[in-house]
């Protein structure tokens, strides 16, 4: 048996396990909502079910959101989700609380959406992933009731964007717009076992920058792409939601062995989120905005190489020297200018800068040229 398997039969013994103590106890199943999203054909309906104790007030709040603009979500994100997760922030629980949850995996959960009515099953790891067609939505947002077959059901926020739309950005998080200044390979765990949950800092200027990008825009979409773990998506909502971020969905991943090794591939999670992006809006021209510490200048110059006409801008968050040690070991960034994928000479512009304040200075000058 490979390495990898082993792990993952151990973490499914004892999340087993896991459930038979929880259910004893009286926990149920617990459905926890994420922001969907999609076209006028086609939408993503994602969430996650896990063991909690129905009693506990803190147990992860119920998505739900009022129809409205994109960013204007930023100010009235709304009803009680937005309350609880700033109620829950003032906590400042540590983050390690997030991780230590028992996922229900293979259970039928029923979704209703605009016409639509699907029977599924949360994966291995007790998440919900579904892509529904016809489903009759208008642009905007809107609620998809999950109903699972245990446990509560929850509304899941969808948004629906317009064929119309002509414009998105991409953002990457740490290091783009949370300040982490730890070395790379133990953010996770710090952000995961240690910090307090309403500690991390923004980079300054980027959400100026992104409400500027986006104000004579009012309907384009925002994206926040991750390879972060799922269980601190409450976390990051809460970040976003408290240094006013325009909100939209959070593409993260999970942690854990997959069928094919220990630790998910970050790279890979990356450019198959971009991609299923432009498949889902033909129409869109999009400014990818990341840092230049680890992946995402040669992430975003291969989409750009590959799709010149459906990246309209590139921005890179420039990390000092020490940021840069932190991030991937030595004091200079990573190299994104190559013989076969300059972009810069090939169509599409890249900006670099230390921070949002500089970046949307240099971002105005190539997107009104």
């Amino acid at each position: 048996m490979a390495l990898a398997d082993f792990a993952r039969a151990l973490d499914d013994a004892a999340n087993r396990r896991g459930i038979v103590r929880r259910r004893k106890r009286g926990w149920l199943p617990h459905l926890i909502p994420y922001m969907g999203y999609g076209s006028t054909r086609a939408v993503k309906v994602m969430a996650r079910v896990i063991m909690a104790d129905p009693r506990d007030q803190a147990a992860s709040p119920n998505l739900a959101f009022q129809p409205g603009t994109v960013h204007s979500l930023a100010t009235s994100v709304v009803g009680d989700f937005a309350q609880k997760v700033v109620d829950k922030g003032a906590e400042a629980q540590r983050g390690w609380r997030q991780f230590f949850t028992t996922q229900v995996g293979f259970l039928p959960v029923t979704v209703r959406i605009g016409d639509r009515e699907i029977h599924t099953r949360t994966d291995r790891g007790g998440y919900l992933d579904l892509l529904v067609e016809d489903h009759g939505l208008t642009p905007g947002w809107h609620d998809a009731l999950l109903i699972p077959a245990a446990g509560a059901p929850a509304k899941a926020p969808v948004m629906i964007v317009s064929p119309y739309v002509r414009r998105g950005l991409v953002s990457d998080i740490d290091d783009t717009v949370v300040v982490t200044w730890m070395p790379r390979i133990f953010i996770a765990a710090w952000n995961a076992f240690v910090a307090h949950t309403n500690a991390r800092q923004p980079v300054p200027g980027m959400a100026q920058m992104y409400q500027e990008l986006l104000a004579d825009a009012p309907n384009a979409p925002v994206f926040y792409l991750s390879s972060g773990a799922w269980n601190t998506y409450e976390t990051i909502l809460m970040f976003l939601q408290k240094y006013n971020f325009p909100i939209g969905p959070l593409l993260m991943t999970d942690w854990g062995p997959t069928p094919t090794g220990l630790f998910r591939n970050s790279e890979a999670h990356k450019k198959t989120q971009l991609r299923n992006l432009l498949i889902m809006f033909p129409n869109i021209k999009w400014i990818l905005v990341g840092d230049d510490g680890q992946h995402d200048p040669i992430i975003y110059d291969d989409l750009a190489r590959e799709h010149p006409s459906r990246v309209r801008a590139i921005a890179l968050r420039e990390l000092n020297p020490i940021e840069q040690v932190l991030s991937h070991g030595t004091a200079e960034p990573v190299e994104t200018t190559r013989t076969d994928s300059d972009t810069e000479r090939h169509g599409t512009p890249v900006v670099r800068a230390p921070d949002g304040f500089a970046l949307v200075k240099k971002l105005r000058a190539v997107l009104h040229s």
